[in-house]
């Protein structure tokens, strides 16, 4: 025990090696648990231990070496991953939300679509004290991306990092895949073919089955070895002694047993023998191959699919700009640019952001206007406005003018390295996936080896010689060896996913089926999901007297000169004239179409132009205005006609623009992000499922029931202006009240929520790390993909449940009549061969989903 400072408990990060499955994860658990202070969580998916530690009353609190050792002795590694002090409950939540605070939530622009972006407090982030220390035989900016941090004094070898880019793990599995496949293939054909067995093909088949079972079964035997120092088993326990069996059976009959003379055969019989004891002993090296082979496959697989767990993390902080424009001033005063990486800035260097570039880090404006797409941040379509004095989010896109901008924020105190830790925790918290097949084979592999130990010494004892009563036993694992039972989840998934992704639902592993069992509420992110993600006009309403057509006519004369989204929405909203069969005049322009001159944009207020219908003589031009009231009335055109239809619509969650000619306001024209077509029809489909349909959106309230009326979720169900480290909290409220959440999103702001809900569903049409963040990818961007999803997911996991069941009915069915010599190990082959393509057909009935 160690005395640290008594305030705050302390948070330490672990990474533990060799965890195979649901009982490895209670056992580290459990002995974390007996340290005094500790409270642990253990996910299986990303090999981590989270490990709050409580000071006791004289303030002394366990260490990480501590933790380390208790995890030791429950047969497993540990590494410290992080050890820091949490700061206070109220200065960590003012800390994340003002780190997390984006422009105010309001589509509604107050300037022409410009959010009011005042400054914001921004509290710095950090890590509560988290320690480094130097790594090495690693490239830093990679060990950083895989989340490693190490307490003083500890140094970690690149070959300790479970979490490596470099996946070693997952190429050491895939050369023992290689090689058993490329020696399995002669065996079952040798074996099983009596027509191919020449003479001496017994011990070729010797010589390529040993090193499948020794070599690249390995995995397995120790797995199945650490389970047994602890007095447990999972199904690497069976794997393991059915190949151990088959094996050394197999030897002792080619070395002792008469099976090695040359010019011998084996045919397979499918009637048992009697007078077993006359009988030469048959060979099972095919049963231990093809075992082999086939669960090195499925464990490659679900290999590939654990290693992937820090993706998201990577590809969110590659959303980051990598180089920026330096803004130096030399000894003559004059100021030159410098492009220089950007790790490379500093709190207070300004920098310079064209057009079209990505802002380098956190800060203030110094000079310039232009309007900056937060949407890989925030989600929310429309661009907001900034100008001197605004605070400006590093990774978010200048859209239009040119910015100086100074550094407030940089490296990891910046908001998308916060965005990033919150991503980074909330899939640690993930909780273990608890498999069905390890649960089932703790109550099974006790009773299979109680049983074939009774079944030899009851042979003994009933008269019958060595032989009969080995070759009972054997014949007892053999066909108790769970093939069927490893295939019975991987084709299942196989099939499932492969459906789903012709579908356009990607599945990324069987702990997503289990979640789409139990969930009965669905939140839904508003922008790009339920609604299209872009701003459109939905409405012109025109002062009395004036026609509609001829208020949007003039509008979008004036906005298509304009570069604003809005502008460009209200342009689209008229349809192209065609000049086919069009006079043109001599100038090019086609006559009657309408000019415009003397054009002004004021960033955030409004535009203005003189329009006239081309080459329709003089004079008949009219200078046309589109903006805020308050502009308007600046330029001196009364609004009052105007006012409670804009107000109006302002109310219901649009974003309003007057538009006004000769000294009169003519209209206002209402533009929102509108819901998609298929909305409602998903919300009805959601609701017949069970599931009860939130909207969650950092969009105003008006705008969000707006939305929600659309598609059918009532006003009690909506949830507006959420930043986004609040929408991980909403997540979490609604799960300890009971629910059991699937969250359906496509932002970043959407990625840590999607990460902590117990089933995570991402929009494709959205960002990398809302996809890499969430359980179910929904390519098409369609909502009511993810219905389909959960109904897909849940018969995926009936058809699991079934190839299970059938996988265990025959090993139950089967092993009575192994014990009572009624059944040849040598069909145990064909038998598993029949049960596995029992599972398999089964699985295949999930091509005709619809």
């Amino acid at each position: 025990m160690s005395t640290r400072a008594q305030d705050t408990p302390v948070v330490v990060d672990l990474a533990v090696e060799g965890m195979t499955c649901a009982s490895c994860v209670a056992r580290v658990e459990k002995r974390l648990g007996q340290v005094p202070g500790a409270t642990a969580t253990v996910n299986l998916a990303l090999e981590r231990a989270h490990v709050e530690l409580l000071p006791s009353e004289d303030g002394a609190v366990a260490d990480d070496d501590a933790l380390v050792a208790a995890v030791r002795r429950a047969g497993y590694d540990a590494t410290v991953l992080t050890s820091r002090r949490t700061t206070p409950p109220a200065a960590t939540t003012t800390s994340v939300a003002a780190s997390a605070d984006p422009a105010p939530a309001s589509a509604s622009a107050p300037e022409h679509g410009a959010s009011e972006h005042g400054a914001h407090a921004h509290a710095p982030g950090g890590d509560g004290g988290t320690h480094d220390v130097a790594h090495h035989g690693m490239d830093p900016v990679e060990h950083a991306l895989s989340g490693h941090s190490m307490a003083p004094g500890h140094e970690m070898d690149a070959d300790e990092d479970t979490s490596a880019p470099t996946d070693a793990r997952g190429t050491d599995l895939r050369a023992r895949l290689r090689v058993s496949t490329v020696l399995t293939v002669p065996v079952l054909l040798l074996s099983m073919i009596p027509a191919l067995q020449f003479t001496g093909w017994q011990w070729v088949v010797a010589a390529a089955a040993v090193p499948v079972a020794a070599w690249a079964a390995w995995p397995f035997h120790r797995a199945a070895l650490r389970a047994a120092r602890h007095g447990a088993s999972t199904m690497d326990t069976l794997v393991s002694i059915g190949i151990v069996a088959a094996t050394g059976w197999s030897l002792w009959a080619l070395l002792f047993g008469g099976a090695g003379e040359l010019g011998m055969t084996m045919t397979p019989t499918l009637v048992p023998r009697t007078g077993m004891e006359a009988a030469v002993p048959e060979l099972y090296f095919e049963v231990a191959a093809v075992v082999t082979t086939f669960l090195l496959a499925g464990r490659y697989a679900e290999h590939r699919s654990r290693r992937r767990a820090g993706d998201a993390l990577r590809a969110l902080l590659d959303l980051g700009a990598k180089d920026v424009a330096l803004l130096v001033t030399g000894p003559d005063g004059v100021r030159t640019e410098q492009r220089v990486p950007v790790d490379r800035l500093g709190v207070g260097d300004e920098f310079a952001v064209r057009p079209g570039e990505k802002v380098a880090t956190d800060g203030v404006v110094v000079s310039g206007t232009s309007a900056l797409d937060e949407s890989l941040l925030t989600g929310e379509p429309v661009p907001v406005d900034v100008g001197p004095g605004d605070e400006v989010t590093g990774a978010t896109i200048n859209t239009s003018g040119a910015l100086v901008v100074r550094a407030t924020r940089v490296g990891e105190e910046t908001r998308l390295a916060q965005i990033g830790r919150l991503v980074a925790a909330a899939q640690t918290g993930k909780a273990p996936v608890q498999r069905l097949a390890d649960r089932i084979s703790a109550v099974f592999v006790p009773v299979v080896l109680v049983l074939a130990s009774l079944t030899f010494v009851a042979w003994l004892v009933s008269g019958n010689g060595t032989q009969a009563a080995f070759t009972a036993a054997v014949a007892v694992l053999i066909i108790a060896c769970p093939c069927a039972l490893g295939l019975a989840t991987p084709t299942a998934l196989l099939v499932g996913t492969g459906r789903g992704a012709q579908l356009g639902i990607l599945i990324k592993g069987p702990e997503v089926l289990e979640q789409t069992r139990t969930v009965d509420t669905v939140v839904l992110d508003k922008t790009g999901t339920v609604t299209e993600g872009r701003m459109a006009l939905v409405d012109v309403l025109p002062v009395d007297g004036t026609p509609g057509d001829e208020v949007l006519r003039y509008a979008a004369a004036v906005e298509q000169l304009a570069e604003h989204p809005i502008a460009r929405a209200i342009a689209a909203a008229v349809p192209a004239r065609a000049s086919v069969g069009a006079s043109v005049g001599a100038d090019g322009v086609v006559i009657g179409a309408d000019q415009v001159h003397d054009f002004h944009a004021e960033a955030g207020h409004g535009v203005s132009g003189v329009v006239r219908t081309a080459h329709s003589g003089v004079g008949l031009g009219r200078r046309v205005l589109v903006g805020r009231p308050a502009w308007l009335s600046a330029q001196g055109v009364a609004t009052d006609a105007a006012r409670g239809p804009f107000d109006e619509a302002e109310a219901a969650g649009g974003t309003a623009v007057m538009v006004a000619w000769d000294g009169s306001v003519r209209g206002t024209l209402v533009l929102r992000d509108p819901v998609k077509p298929s909305s409602a029809d998903a919300v009805r489909d959601l609701r017949a499922l069970g599931l009860r349909p939130v909207l969650l959106t950092g969009d105003n309230l008006g705008a969000a029931r707006t939305a929600a009326r659309e598609v059918g979720i009532a006003d009690d169900d909506v949830i507006a202006q959420v930043l986004p480290a609040d929408k991980v909290a909403v997540v979490e409220r609604l799960r300890a009240g009971g629910a059991r959440v699937a969250m359906v999103g496509d932002g970043v702001n959407d990625a840590a929520a999607l990460a902590t809900a117990d089933l995570g569903l991402a929009m494709g049409t959205g960002t990398d790390v809302a996809i890499e963040a969430s359980d179910v990818t929904l390519v098409r961007g369609d909502l009511r993909s993810a219905g389909q999803a959960v109904r897909l997911a849940r018969r995926t996991l009936r058809v699991i449940k079934q190839n299970l069941f059938w996988a265990f009915a025959y090993n139950v069915a089967a092993v009575p009549l192994a014990a009572l010599g009624l059944l040849n190990p040598m069909i145990a082959g064909a038998a598993m061969a029949f049960s596995s393509v029992l599972v398999v057909t089964n699985s295949l009935r999930l091509r005709r989903f619809r």
